[in-house]
């Protein structure tokens, strides 16, 4: 009976052994977890380093071709890092914010060809959720637009409550390139002038958060950017006839957007200048100044406990035909 009840020394000892072992297992699992989680932040960091290489790249290229290189960076390498993260976990807890309170947040950015306003886009929503923040960037009018209201296309791009929307530039558009380019008459521009105000006003009454971003450099570095651009096969696309024929007709675009921030500047939505010559520092800047617009408050989350998986036994996983695989090239 005492064989029945109480287990053998031998069988002590395998018990104990197979603790063991199930604690060295499990330490194993923690310190590869550990490890994957260190993994995946570096991976953050090569993900905006990626970016951030093409001005050293570029610089060379222009070296090549014997143009001016971009000048030295004002800011550290790691310095910018070290803040772009900090303020991206700080974007992160504002969209929390924006979709716990039903916000509608609107996000002009506008500025001149090359001026860096996709730059700070990018770094905006490189962390947030896409179908809470999504960016709008509208091509050119269709036909059956061009004989819409002007701003009827914009609208069905705006914000319902939880959402923002970052429009990559905006109805603005008439009072920049359509002015300039003549794609519409004088009574078309001061009806948009007239119109925009009051159009703003009714967006912001209706609860809609709308904050607008002019990205502002110097003639010298249009031109910089714009060589970058015609030197670099990657980035050629960029440059469009139009961009092209916007470096030509600097002084008519600084006209317009002279009277553009003069009669568009309303206590409602006020226009806010980011001085954009140096990249990372303009990024930086928007970003800290978006934040800082809208008042917000960490959302508390219930803990995440990640359920055990379900395991049956007659589950067998079914090999995949090797056809059907993506060469392992790398």
């Amino acid at each position: 009976m005492s064989n029945l009840t109480a287990p053998s020394e031998k069988a002590c000892r395998m018990h104990a052994n197979e603790e063991d072992r199930s604690m060295h297992d499990l330490n194993l699992r923690d310190g590869d977890m550990a490890s994957r989680i260190e993994s995946e932040i570096a991976d953050s960091f090569d993900e905006e380093l990626e970016m951030e290489i093409d001005d050293e790249r570029l610089a060379r290229l222009l070296a090549h071709e014997g143009e001016h290189a971009p000048t030295t960076d004002t800011i550290a390498r790691h310095a910018y890092f070290k803040e772009l993260f900090r303020l991206q976990s700080e974007l992160v807890k504002l969209q929390s914010w924006v979709q716990h309170q039903k916000l509608k947040v609107v996000v002009i950015f506008e500025g001149r060809d090359a001026a860096g306003k996709g730059g700070v886009i990018k770094r905006i929503t490189q962390r947030l959720n896409p179908r809470i923040c999504r960016v709008a960037a509208l091509p050119a009018p269709n036909e059956r637009e061009r004989t819409q209201w002007y701003f009827q296309r914009y609208i069905s791009h705006l914000p319902a409550g939880g959402e923002m929307v970052l429009f990559d530039r905006s109805w603005y558009n008439r009072a920049g390139v359509e002015r300039v380019m003549g794609f519409c008459s004088d009574a078309d521009l001061e009806e948009f002038f007239h119109t925009v105000p009051e159009f703003e006003r009714m967006l912001v009454r209706s609860g809609i958060i709308l904050i607008k971003y002019w990205f502002s450099i110097t003639d010298e570095e249009q031109h910089l950017r714009f060589q970058m651009r015609i030197h670099d096969p990657i980035k050629q696309w960029k440059l469009s006839p139009m961009d092209l024929e916007s470096r030509r007709r600097w002084e008519e675009y600084t006209k317009a957007k002279e009277a553009m921030l003069e009669r568009t500047h309303i206590p409602e939505a006020p226009w806010w200048v980011v001085e954009a010559v140096d990249k990372k520092r303009a990024r930086l800047n928007c970003i800290h100044h978006l934040l800082s617009q809208i008042p917000y408050r960490d959302v508390d989350h219930p803990e995440v406990i990640l359920p055990a998986r379900v395991r049956n036994p007659d589950y067998l996983r079914g090999p995949i035909p090797a056809e059907m695989h993506v060469p392992p090239v790398y």
